[in-house]
């Protein structure tokens, strides 16, 4: 449809020209807009961009700056770093809480969540995962599933350490659940302080919608013969089997056909008119809600058969790779449930259900709230997310951190009132410049937390490759005596934590680092 996208759109430009007198005709206008409505309804959109550039801290206007920390094949982590402002700003920061929002995958991009980032900006340190569309990625870079996708989530939160407080919006409910099941379940430290979960699909046998109703007419086979596509040339992601996003944004515009029409019949009907004020918000809507990614293929469809088919997870059936997933370990890290009256994607009460699965959390750490009069992109967005969901997800936050401190938080109303944790928890010591004491204690003896001189290249060794390096780096390994030092047991440990599945033994990286770091001593 290119060349007929490319003619509209030279056919509105002549039909906008000033110097053209139908342009000031309602004939005139009418054809301009016409084409501007068939050109933007054919067009693929890119990435949109955050564009938070300030916020407000402590009363006082900061810059705010994007920064990725931590990388993935398939993931981002960005941090929306808070400039320095002044000395109230700087305090004000150092006790606000850190905030991991992880978006959905689900064939929009990270920036949907725009306003969620900019509603605890004032009041947090906030991070988010910005998923990577799945066509620009090589497949040289392998697969990306279900377990994948929590393997990064604990990856993240053994990167950002301590005192950490994590949100789930719709899609990745089920997968943070997992996440801290799976790290509650082995006493890990970096388990977050609080979970926040927003209109996810926990249990969708409780008032299913019509998506569910599809996942289960039709069967995880109907969706490997029907949905999932090969990534076409020229794109990085060639071959790669992908649930194409357009066809993810087909079927969201199809539950609410008319809403859509009526807004394009109404823009077009602006256009016409010369109401500019009323076209731009239209145009601002449809440049994010049209903007979609590819998602891996393998990761749709276990997804799909895992939560909407097997209902795996409220079954107490899920498993992590060849670990079950079992939420009644979940003891300390808090739990808010958080559904929207109206929503028509998940069912009321399917995000609750999460509270039944964690039996062995008590009951002063458990939260539910439903907000009236929105639907499923009301519980993440809009005047009545920042008016009145943001603020009860801080002060349950506040309330639930493990460092004993005090901390403000912005009211319903708007102004602040000073909140303390309601479980005073002695401040743990200082936290690793990097997630070494993430590591079991075989690896204690081994790993830095800062390298020891210059770091070595240890791209040298065969079968390190600039990804590898970077996982070595981040686990604390940064040279070769430390890797020819290994011992069978921290190599089991590193096999599993970095899921280098016997990749050390197989490329004999002990004697490869024996070697280079001879060479380098002589």
């Amino acid at each position: 449809m290119s060349p007929m996208r490319a003619a509209a759109d030279m056919t509105r430009l002549y039909f906008q020209n000033p110097l053209n007198p139908l342009s000031h005709t309602t004939y005139g206008r009418s054809v301009a807009a016409a084409c501007e409505v068939f050109e933007r309804t054919t067009r693929r959109y890119g990435k949109p961009e955050f564009g938070l550039h300030e916020t407000t801290v402590g009363g006082m206007r900061v810059p705010v700056r994007e920064k990725v920390v931590w990388q993935r094949p398939f993931c981002n982590l960005i941090h929306f770093e808070r400039g320095p402002g002044d000395a109230r700003a700087r305090a004000r920061r150092g006790s606000d809480p850190r905030i991991l929002i992880v978006a959905p995958m689900s064939g929009h991009y990270a920036t949907l969540l725009r306003g969620t980032v900019e509603a605890m900006l004032p009041r947090a340190d906030v991070y988010i995962t910005d998923w990577i569309d799945a066509r620009m990625v090589p497949l040289s870079e392998g697969g990306f599933d279900l377990d994948d996708y929590i393997d990064y989530i604990i990856s993240i939160l053994h990167f950002l350490g301590e005192d950490t407080h994590v949100i789930g919006v719709c899609q990745p409910s089920v997968p943070v659940l997992s996440a801290v099941a799976l790290m509650e379940a082995k006493d890990d430290p970096y388990a977050p302080s609080t979970m926040t979960l927003m209109g996810g699909p926990i249990d969708t046998r409780i008032n299913p919608t019509a998506v569910n109703d599809l996942a289960e007419d039709k069967g995880i086979d109907w969706f490997e013969r029907n949905v999932i596509m090969q990534v076409p040339f020229p794109h990085p992601g060639f071959m790669r089997d992908v649930y194409p996003g357009f066809l993810q944004l087909s079927g969201f515009m199809s539950m609410n056909l008319d809403r859509h029409m009526i807004a394009h019949r109404d823009f077009f009907q602006h256009l016409v008119e010369n109401d500019g004020d009323s076209a731009e918000k239209h145009r601002e809507f449809y440049d994010e809600y049209l903007a979609v990614m590819d998602l891996s293929g393998e990761f749709y469809l276990q997804t799909v058969e895992t939560v909407f088919i097997r209902h795996s997870l409220p079954k107490d059936e899920m498993m992590h790779r060849d670990e079950p997933v079992e939420c009644g370990a979940i003891r300390k890290t808090a739990l808010l449930t958080i559904e929207g009256e109206k929503d028509d994607i998940t069912g009321r009460g399917q995000t609750k259900a999460a509270h039944k699965l964690c039996v062995n959390l008590p009951d002063d750490k458990k939260a539910h709230y439903e907000q009236p009069s929105v639907g499923h992109y009301g519980v993440f967005n809009g005047s009545r997310f920042r008016a009145e969901i943001a603020p009860r997800i801080l002060d349950f936050i506040a309330s639930n951190r493990t460092r004993n401190v005090t901390v403000t938080t912005g009211a319903a109303s708007g102004g602040t009132a000073a909140v303390k944790p309601a479980v005073a928890v002695p401040a743990p010591a200082a936290q690793a410049e990097a997630p070494v004491t993430a590591m079991p204690d075989p690896l204690d003896k081994i790993l830095l937390a800062r390298p020891e001189g210059a770091v070595d290249d240890l791209k040298r060794i065969s079968g390190v490759g600039p990804k590898l390096e970077k996982m070595l780096n981040e686990a604390g390994i940064f040279h070769y005596w430390q890797i020819a030092q290994l011992t069978d047991a921290q190599i089991a440990v590193l096999d599993d934590k970095l899921e280098f599945r016997g990749r050390i033994a197989r490329d004999n990286w002990i004697d490869q680092a024996k070697k280079l770091g001879n060479s380098v001593t002589s």
